[in-house]
């Protein structure tokens, strides 16, 4: 049997990648199983290093280990290596690979509903692992002014340089006047519960020209985001379209299979 896995913190246990990803082995019969494993912040090497040693085949990575699992890595494929973050790991032999699909399930996901970066003004929120893979995608596509969100200013300036976009702060977005076609919310908060202040926050804010707002999170009851675009009259998308395309580009990946990322998003929704 092939073993596959997902690391992050307690957060391990709410993914939908287990029951998908497995779900997915059965439909091309593969003998596997895909599983949460919840890693403490200092043993994050231990973890990686575990993959090497019980043979697992190998493993996503995601929110808050992204950046963290790198250092533990026998090397990076380009994209990961430019984006600064992982969020697959492949082991070829008694070697570690590291990958980054959700670049490129950003962009798969965003071409789904015919949504056309060129040229158009984009805002993403957040400063880790999922907001350098955003930016990475963003740039590709040849936008027009992008401009990136951070909790902490001097953060968010230090990945702006690194990508060519301008920066603001969390309370940069009290002025009006702001305006982007596409926003996105690569924090790992939606919810009132989860970030009262923010919520607060984005329910006064208002964006000229928004068209689409994207959410990576998914499994909200209550979600700010999707009521900011519902308030500016924007389309809405959850993390889930997203999460089906990037889970379909590591499925190749980790089996040489190029499945469908449809039978990723019927498994999820």
């Amino acid at each position: 049997m092939k073993v596959f896995c997902i690391l992050s913190d307690g957060r391990a246990f709410k993914s939908k990648s287990p029951a998908m990803h497995t779900a997915v082995m059965k439909r091309y019969g593969i003998d596997g199983i895909y599983v949460p494993f919840a890693v403490e912040a200092d043993l994050v090497g231990d973890a990686v290093r575990g993959i090497r040693a019980l043979s697992i085949e190998g493993a996503n990575v995601t929110v808050p280990y992204k950046e963290t699992v790198i250092p533990y890595l026998d090397r990076l494929s380009e994209e990961a290596s430019e984006i600064g973050a992982v969020n697959t790991i492949v082991r070829r032999g008694s070697e570690l690979v590291g990958y980054n699909t959700d670049s490129g399930g950003f962009c798969d996901a965003l071409k789904a509903v015919g949504f056309d970066l060129q040229g158009k003004p984009v805002m993403v929120l957040g400063t880790g692992g999922a907001a350098k893979a955003l930016l990475h995608a963003v740039f590709r596509a040849k936008p027009g002014r992008v401009t990136l969100i951070g909790r902490n200013p001097d953060h968010a300036a230090r990945l702006g340089a690194k990508f060519g976009c301008a920066t603001m702060g969390l309370d940069d977005l009290r002025r009006t006047g702001e305006s982007a076609a596409l926003l996105v919310n690569a924090t790992s908060a939606s919810s009132p519960e989860e970030a009262p202040q923010l919520a607060e926050l984005i329910r006064g804010f208002r964006l000229d020209g928004c068209e689409l707002v994207v959410d990576l999170n998914y499994g909200r009851n209550q979600n700010f985001w999707q009521d900011m675009a519902k308030a500016v009259g924007a389309s809405f998308m959850d993390g889930l379209p997203m999460l089906a395309h990037q889970a379909r580009r590591s499925f190749e990946l980790w089996t040489g299979i190029a499945a469908d990322a449809g039978e990723f998003l019927r498994l999820l929704l």
